[in-house]
This record gives C-alpha cells, structure tokens and sequence, in this order.
C-alpha cells in the first residue's frame, strides 16, 4: 500500500474518510461532506449508533453529491485525548475496514482541531504510521488466495493543508516502520528458511543503509571460548554464528560508548535432547524474535538517521535433537570462564545470551545493555500477552524503558530480582545450572543472565508472551508482532540520543 500527502479536495473516486467527535460532532470536512450530501450523513449517524468513540465506525456507499464509491466516517474520540497512540490505532482500523470491504484507493482528510495536542501536520503523520503499522502482510507463500481474501487498499492518500509539513513529520516514522516490517518478514518465515546461516545473510543486508555488520563462524566463536552458545547449537547440522552490528550515528559525540542491544536467535526450538511436544512445536520458528527486533531495530535508527551509537549483537543457533546433541548433564564453559551444568537442554535462550552478553559489554564496555529474548514460558503465566516482562539491575533504566514502552504502545511490567531468586540455580557439579525449580521460572532465568552482567547498567525484556499474536490489534496484524522495535527506537529518541 502506497501513502501519499496532498492538499485537501474532493476525490473523484474510491472512497473519502472523515472523522468524527464524540458526541458526533462532526470535523469541518464531514461538515462539508454532509452540506454535499444535503445532510444524508447526519441522518445516517441519528439512525446509527454511531457516537463518535474511537472504535466507531460508519460507511455511507453511493453517497449522493459525491462522485466517491463511500464515505466512512470514524470515530475519534475527545479531541484532548487525540494523541499519536490514539491516531496510530485509527489509522489502523481504517485500513483494515478498507481492506475488508474491497476498496482499492482511499483519500483520508485531517483538519486543524480547536483543543488538541497535535496540529493537523502531525496528526497525520501519525494516522499514516498507524494505517502503515496495519497493511502489513505475510503472503508470500499463499499461492491460490482467493482475490476477495486479498489485501485490496493501493493507496491511501492523506489530505489536509500543508501536506509538506506532514510528510516532514511522517519521514522518520516510515523508516521506523521498514524496520517494523523488516524484523515481522524474519519472525514470520519457516526454519527451512530462516536458520543460523541465512538470518546472518538477512542481517548482512543492513550494510546498505550505513550498519557495519560483522559475522562470526563457529571457529572464531571457538576461540572466543563462547562455550555456552555452541553448546546449544551443536546438534544440529546448521553452523552457529554471532553477529554484530553498529550503527554510528553520534561520531562527535562527548561519550562515544554505544548503547547495547543483544537478541537470542535460535532459528528453530525443539528442545534438544529434552524434547518439546509435538503440539504447537511449529511455532518454534519464532524463537528468534529476540534477534529478530534488534535487526529490526538497527535498520530502523539507520534509516532515520538516529544521532545515536548503538550496537547490536545476536547469537543465532538452531536447537536440535542429534547423536552430537548436548545432553542434560553436561557440563560447558561459558566465555566468561563461568561453568553451566546443563539441566534441562529446552532452557538454552539464556546460554546463547550468556557468551553473548559477556562478549558485548567485554568488547564494546557500552552505557547501557538490553537483551530481548522470547526466554520463558513462565512470563507468559505471569502477564499473559498485554506486556512483556522486565528485569533490570539499574533503576534509571528501568524508569526509561517502562516510559518508552507506555510511549510507543508496547508495554512492560516489572519483575523482581533477588539473592533469594539466584539461589535456585546454585549447582553442586558446577558454577550454576541453567534452571532453578518450579517457582518463579522467569525471573530465575533473569538470575542466571544477570550473573553474565558485570557493572553496566542493563536490562532483560522477556518477550515470549508479545512476539506473536493469535489475533488482529489496531496496528498490528495476526502474526509477528516486532514488539520491541518501536519501544526501543522510542527509548533512544528520547534518552540517548543525541540533540
């Protein structure tokens, strides 16, 4: 779907979207629509039961007056309450009720608003970003989709004034959106496609927006000692690699310490030796989520040119069942010199980010490191799917990611640490075992990573209950959700980045 911005005016086609206060208030241009029409749309919202609340929704088809196929009316709400969130999910919807009635091009008009917070410039910058946010598709391998099931809306034109100032504001936010969509097409593809290798190729692609990508093989993750890591992906006939990324958007910065992201990837979970159910096992591919949202996180700050330097580091492993697989027992060094006995082969997120999070903070000695990592199932117990989990080791972090998530509409809760957590993996053969007992599963997971941690402030997003979606939200469609590319993006822009 293509998003243009044009001056305000009468199409000759397709459909027109106007918007509509609470108390069906009409905006200046369903004003003028409905003089147009001789007032058939207030008749249409007094039969309706239309109010003009943010889910509300109201087409009129053949409207006369109008050369135009419809005229959809949508609900916005109060209009102090009109804020990029609320404007995204507007969007949103109008794309997927666009969509679900055939429509092929639609013209969507922004007014000026007496009392509210954004002018009529950024508001529809940001009902663009949300009707963008919402045309995402993963169809590539539906072959005999009937044409009815298709995504139909080509174009979706935005009017109002001064579309300049619009499209200046809707710039930096399209390019967080190609990252948006970069990381949801990797979390979204097979294992036969995406695996250790091929996801490394994926994130070599960042080269082309201004990235330094760097990719380490097995012999040179060897020789780090990243014992750990390949420990998981010895079973499988897939080559184990890291990754590294940077992005430097700040040379002249006073600080020139990075800002840290590190993902788990493993490109397919089976469990290992011990071995997951066969039910559901499938979605295993999306175990890269983790890494998934740093690629997509650094191909957004290049593309927007963030005056920020960060760095992104994902180790990317396949987790599988062979007569070369680790077992449960085994013993592995971890690079940094730290012993793991292996209890359960089906916790190996956390020895992936063990010698990742270690080879980061010890090369690149960042100001602040954040790991992403569909980690546990326990996390999903704990919060279910409204937000994704968060355990830090430093306050001001902590502060600054739960504001950036409230701000970009993916929202944490935080769990605790404590000594009383970490001594669930003490072992008595090793260092640690990589999994305490039964209680408090996701934040002994936390425990075991902050043991990898030295003094740099950092944070753990637990993302397995956010990474996919079972069904439809405003902005986000069925599937992989990228949850983590706009909070973290929404982080730098606020707190790191440089003014």
């Amino acid at each position: 779907m293509k998003i243009a911005f044009a001056k305000s005016e009468m199409p000759a086609a397709g459909a027109i979207v106007a918007g509509v206060l609470d108390d069906r208030k009409l905006t200046p241009t369903a004003a003028a629509l409905d003089r147009r029409m001789r007032g058939a749309l207030g008749r249409a919202l007094a039969a309706s039961r239309f109010k003009g609340k943010p889910d509300d929704l109201l087409a009129v088809l053949a409207p006369a007056g109008l050369q135009a196929a419809r005229v959809v009316l949508i609900g916005l709400g109060k209009v102090e309450e009109l804020d990029d969130l609320a404007l995204q999910a507007i969007g949103g919807r109008i794309v997927a009720h666009l969509n679900a009635v055939g429509e092929t091009r639609a013209a969507l008009a922004v007014d000026d608003l007496p009392g509210a917070k954004l002018s009529a410039p950024q508001m529809a910058a940001s009902l663009a970003y949300g009707a963008r946010l919402r045309s995402y598709r993963f169809d590539r391998y539906r072959t005999t989709e009937k044409p009815e099931n298709k995504a139909s809306l080509k174009r979706l034109t935005v009017t109002l004034d001064d579309p300049a100032a619009a499209r200046r504001h809707y710039e930096p936010l399209d390019k967080i959106g190609e990252g948006v969509f970069f990381c949801r097409d990797l979390v979204s593809e097979p294992a036969n496609v995406i695996h250790p290798e091929s996801l490394a190729q994926e994130a070599r692609k960042l080269a082309e927006v201004g990235v330094d990508v760097e990719l380490l093989g097995e012999d040179e993750l060897k020789k780090l000692g990243m014992g750990a890591l390949l420990g998981v992906g010895q079973g499988s006939a897939r080559e184990s690699h890291v990754v590294v990324m940077r992005w430097q958007g700040a040379p002249d910065a006073k600080d020139q310490r990075p800002i840290a992201f590190c993902g788990k990837g493993v490109t397919f979970d089976t469990g290992g030796i011990s071995i997951k159910p066969a039910g559901g096992m499938e979605d295993m591919k999306w175990d890269m989520a983790g890494s998934g949202v740093v690629i997509g996180l650094m191909q957004a700050l290049a593309g927007r040119k963030a005056r920020v330097n960060a760095v992104g580091v994902v180790g990317l492993v396949e987790n599988m069942p062979s007569g070369t697989a680790q077992r449960p027992g085994d013993i592995v060094k971890s690079m940094s010199g730290q012993t793991i006995e292996v209890i359960n082969t089906d916790a190996e997120g956390r020895l992936v980010l063990a010698d990742v999070l270690w080879y980061c903070q010890d090369r690149f000695k960042p100001k602040a490191m954040i790991d992403l990592a569909t980690l546990t199932g326990a996390i999903i117990v704990a919060l279910g799917k409204e937000h994704g989990g968060l355990f830090a080791n430093d306050e001001t972090l902590a502060d600054r990611l739960l504001a950036a998530g409230k701000a970009a509409g993916e929202s944490l809760w935080r769990m605790p640490l404590g000594e009383a957590y970490d001594k669930l993996i003490n072992s008595d053969a090793a260092d640690m075992k990589n999994v305490g007992n039964r209680h408090g599963g996701s934040i002994t997971a936390a425990q075991f990573l902050k043991r990898f941690v030295k003094d740099t402030p950092w944070a753990h997003l637990d993302i397995a209950g956010m990474a996919w979606s079972e069904k439809d939200a405003p902005t986000v469609p069925k599937g992989a959700t990228a949850y983590g590319v706009r909070l973290l993006d929404r982080l730098i822009a606020d707190y790191y980045e440089e003014k």
